[in-house]
């Protein structure tokens, strides 16, 4: 790291990367991060809407999974297809974009008037979560630090579990204050409030200094550099070139750059180990009551009612071992890699889940053997959150050049939503159709694969620059403007 002293003029990236974190740092970490948050208060308090719904609405299991899958659906879309918007009009520009979206169609999801209505506003306000994710990471990569951009990264993640408990919370006072059947519209209803708050934050947020040199834009990418940095800023010809000029018509969607023999192998890196984690981390995590309730924590005599209870019970005692994952993930990342944390993780669930299906498969069955039971739910927790769910959204953002950054982080994030809408779709039908063990094995398979590909495709972005990392070198580039 270099050391001139503050006010020196220095180029623009290796200001950036070689900066102290500072107050301004810490504001757009937050601003950014809390988009995050709205995820997971989404995720969670739909889980709490949907009994309630059901009544109200009267409606089926299938029409349940439907509306649980929709918001899964729409992010996966909102990820990979519109993410590659935030490389072409800016980061700032969408950041208050996808969260006047995010406002529409809670108002709209509260306001539903049958269940078809609330699974189509769903899925849109799904689109606007989901592009919130390309972009907050694009844009934290760009201005961190990088002697601890993925301690940041990660900890803008582990935001998610904030939004969790906010969903709790809402969840538990709305049924308290309002026991009625459409008490569900004013908890899906309530994500409104703090999306408007964050909307107002971040309209003073400034756009990524390196998006706007390289999209035509050099005197204000100096001025937000140097605000950020301390330093005056001068931009070189690496700061303000691009590899290819921008895709047009369809083709700014689908992103065939992502596919080409230059990126190939950091898509197939950032995006396959996504859906597979997604399947285990979704159908696992969704369905750990269930999981429970079958391992009957409740005793053989136990009624319905107390396995349930004892379930629930038993999910929010494991739900600790997620914040643990998220802290050691937030202490390791910088200081051990991303990948070996990935592999670690990887590994460690594949054990875990292999001892959940053995736990089942001994003699007097799981009930005989609730310590493993516990054990394995444990681990699988702890290290799924210090490993690949905390890695899989730090990774994309690091690797992929600045003029795909969004698009390939997006894409990289439908899959692994898509892989979460497997996973909530198949788990229960796999549970009755073949049994808990032989679908915990199944899962612990797409693991132990992810391993393989995380092994085969590794690139380490500890510690390296984002020119350095991505192989931006001052070569054969297309300058761009962008759009006013």
């Amino acid at each position: 790291m270099t050391h001139e002293s503050p006010g020196s003029t220095r180029a623009l990236g290796a200001a950036l990367d070689d900066s102290p974190m500072s107050r301004l740092h810490l504001r757009f970490w937050l601003l950014a991060g809390l988009g995050i948050m709205l995820d997971g208060f989404d995720f969670f308090i739909i889980g709490v809407a949907n009994p309630l719904i059901a009544r109200d609405f009267g409606v089926g299991a299938a029409e349940q999974g439907l509306l649980s899958a929709a918001a899964i659906v729409g992010a996966a879309l909102g990820a990979a297809l519109l993410g590659p918007l935030g490389d072409r009009l800016g980061r700032s520009r969408i950041f208050r974009v996808d969260l006047w979206l995010f406002v529409v169609f809670s108002v709209a999801c509260a306001c539903a008037w049958d269940i078809w209505s609330l699974i189509a506003f769903r899925l849109l306000l799904g689109v606007a979560v989901g592009l919130d994710y390309p972009i907050a990471a694009s844009y934290l990569a760009e201005i961190l630090p990088s002697r601890n951009r993925g301690r940041w990264l990660v900890g803008a993640f582990s935001l998610q579990a904030a939004g969790i408990l906010l969903g709790s919370v809402v969840g538990v006072v709305t049924l308290l204050l309002l026991p009625d059947l459409g008490s569900w519209r004013l908890m899906l209803g309530f994500g409104v409030l703090p999306a408007l708050l964050i909307i107002v934050l971040r309209r003073r947020m400034p756009e990524s200094p390196r998006w706007l040199a390289r999209n035509g834009h050099e005197q204000e990418a100096c001025a937000v550099g140097q605000a950020m940095t301390g330093h005056r800023i001068h931009l070189t010809q690496q700061d303000c070139e691009r590899h290819a000029p921008p895709p047009e018509g369809l083709r700014a969607f689908v992103q065939p750059q992502l596919f080409s023999r230059r990126l190939l192998r950091r898509t197939v890196f950032t995006a396959v180990p996504w859906f597979l984690m997604d399947i285990a981390t979704y159908g696992v995590g969704i369905f750990t009551p269930t999981l429970l309730a079958g391992f009957a924590l409740g005793g053989a005599n136990a009624t319905f009612i107390a396995d349930d209870i004892v379930s629930t019970e038993g999910t929010a005692a494991l739900d600790v071992f997620l914040v643990v994952g998220f802290a050691l993930a937030i202490a390791l990342v910088d200081r051990v890699g991303r990948v070996p944390l990935q592999l670690v993780g990887f590994a460690m669930m594949t054990f875990a889940l292999c001892l959940l299906a053995v736990s089942d498969e001994l003699h007097g069955g799981s009930p005989a053997h609730l310590a493993m039971v516990f054990t394995g739910f444990a681990m699988f927790n702890v290290f799924m959150n210090t490993g690949p769910n905390a890695t899989t959204f730090a990774l994309p953002a690091e690797v992929f050049p600045a003029d795909v950054r969004a698009a390939g982080h997006g894409f990289a994030a439908g899959c692994g939503k898509a892989g979460a809408a497997l996973g909530t779709f198949l788990f229960p039908v796999l549970l009755a159709d073949i049994g808990q063990s032989a679908l915990l094995y199944g899962i612990a398979v797409t693991s132990a694969l992810a391993f393989v590909v995380t092994l085969a495709f590794r690139i380490e972005p500890a510690g390296r620059s984002l020119d350095e990392l991505t192989g931006e070198e001052a070569t054969a580039v297309a300058p761009r403007v962008a759009p006013p």
